[in-house]
């Protein structure tokens, strides 16, 4: 009898542990920002395959910005280097960020076909045959586990739209991200794990966040932020930008539901790089035309020192008092000192950035600068320098917004010639003027004759803005 027993209570032990749900973990591999750094991909394929070597369940994926600030990727046919790069580690999705757009709706339409994993935006749409009208979501299905992948970019910065010259965007729409995202978590019930692919910025995605969501993950973009939070029981991350790391999300499913969910920002730079891919990058590097010196530096120049000199050579260039250059147009940390190659010339301006000269006053310079430093919506541009000048000014804050702009070298009242660039001229809400002109003069053609004709340069690195609280 007793046997009897103890083989029944065995007999049913045995089969509530048959019953209880099975354990595992997904990894999630993400990227964000990577503006062409082909440099980075022999560290970055190491670390993924270093992980797919220790993980069954393994997910790569971007939040877009894979372009713009290389020129050996900008320059080549179709940026298809990082698309090359990409396939070959194999990526599972993806979605589209700003500066996906920058080279035109041709490009973006080629790079949309020639990717082999799918991009996702939920809140593009395109009514144009040069974009294929991307899904809005995607499920993937590995080992049995089923994640969803839902993308979104912002449309913050313009008008309506993601920042960018409006050409690029005729024919394409962007329905607020934060109501799409909501939208298509609907796919919730098909999968395993929900992953929002943001290039919204911290901010939007913290506001989406703030009310309850069915995403498990937000993998997110745009700010160029290191971030690992937990936002309303949801997981926020981003690894900051030009792929000096990636992020490791680790979700642990027992059977279909999520047990929890941890990050990891791993340095790449503790990687050995993989000679495959570095063999692919040496090709990628090896055009003569982007490696030739066009001049040199005496000195190396911070970022503070090349807008100094941009600003400098735009007043130069069209005879005007006053220039204003974008912080945002400012592409590189700095040059250093000696030989300055073609490529650096387009990894510091990549866009095909113009001159504009119009005519204002102190006043209204004060309220552009006020109401870009005190800017609601594009919060990732606010409360810092954001526009570089020749003429020195100081914004006083009472702690936290500007409330004045001081003009030490400049007349109250006065009307000044000003040269400024066309993303400023067509982008800034808060821009008064007269007489606005757009000379077609390219900034870089302008970069390349001072280079060519007065090397070495002597760079100013002195700050001529700063911020002070009253």
């Amino acid at each position: 009898m007793k046997k009897t027993i103890r083989f029944g209570l065995f007999c049913a032990f045995a089969l509530l542990a048959a019953c209880a749900p099975r354990e595992r973990t997904v990894v999630l591999l993400s990227t964000n920002d990577i503006h062409a750094r082909i440099e980075r991909f022999p560290q970055l394929a190491a670390a993924v395959e270093a992980c797919r070597d220790t993980a069954r369940i393994v997910f790569l994926v971007d939040a877009g910005d894979r372009w713009t600030g290389n020129a050996y990727v900008d320059m080549a046919e179709g940026r298809r280097p990082i698309l090359e790069l990409m396939n070959r580690l194999g990526y599972d999705a993806a979605t589209v960020g700003n500066h996906e757009f920058d080279p035109g709706q041709g490009v973006l339409g080629d790079m949309l076909r020639f990717a082999e994993f799918p991009v996702v935006c939920a809140n593009l749409l395109s009514d144009t045959t040069a974009v294929p009208q991307p899904e809005p979501c995607v499920v993937v299905k590995k080992h049995g586990v089923k994640v969803g992948f839902v993308g979104v970019v912002t449309n913050y910065e313009g008008d309506g739209h993601p920042a960018g010259q409006e050409a690029v965007f005729r024919g394409l729409s962007f329905p607020d991200p934060q109501r799409m995202a909501r939208r298509f978590a609907s796919i919730a019930d098909r999968c395993d794990v929900l992953v929002l692919l943001s290039h919204m910025g911290s901010t939007h995605d913290r506001e989406l966040l703030a009310a309850e969501t069915a995403y498990d993950v937000v993998i997110g973009g745009h700010s160029h932020e290191e971030i690992d939070e937990e936002v309303n029981g949801t997981l926020l991350t981003q690894t900051g930008k030009n792929l000096r790391n990636i992020g490791v999300t680790t979700v642990r499913l027992r059977g279909h539901e999520v047990a929890g969910v941890d990050f990891r920002l791993v340095p790449l730079d503790a990687y050995r790089p993989d000679p495959e891919y570095a063999g692919m990058v040496e090709r990628y590097y090896a055009n003569p035309d982007l490696r030739k010196p066009v001049g040199a530096f005496a000195q190396t120049a911070v970022q503070t020192g090349i807008a100094n000199w941009l600003t400098d050579l735009m007043a130069d260039e069209t005879d005007t008092d006053v220039a204003f250059y974008h912080i945002g147009g400012v592409r590189l940390d700095s040059i250093p000192a000696g030989e300055v190659a073609l490529s650096t010339l387009f990894d510091l301006e990549p866009f095909g950035t113009e001159i504009c000269t119009l005519r204002m006053t102190p006043e209204q310079m004060r309220r552009m600068i006020l109401s870009k430093y005190n800017d609601p919506v594009n919060t990732k541009e606010a409360h810092r320098i954001d526009l570089y000048s020749t003429t020195p000014y100081t914004i006083v804050t009472d702690g936290r917004d500007a409330v004045d702009v001081r003009f030490p070298e400049l007349t109250e009242g006065r009307t000044y010639s000003v040269a400024v660039s066309n993303y400023i001229y067509n982008k800034y809400d808060d821009l008064h003027y007269t007489d606005g002109v757009e000379t077609g003069l390219l900034v870089t053609d302008m970069l390349l004759e001072e280079l060519e004709d007065d090397s070495p340069v002597v760079p100013d690195n002195t700050p001529r803005q700063r911020v002070a609280e009253r």
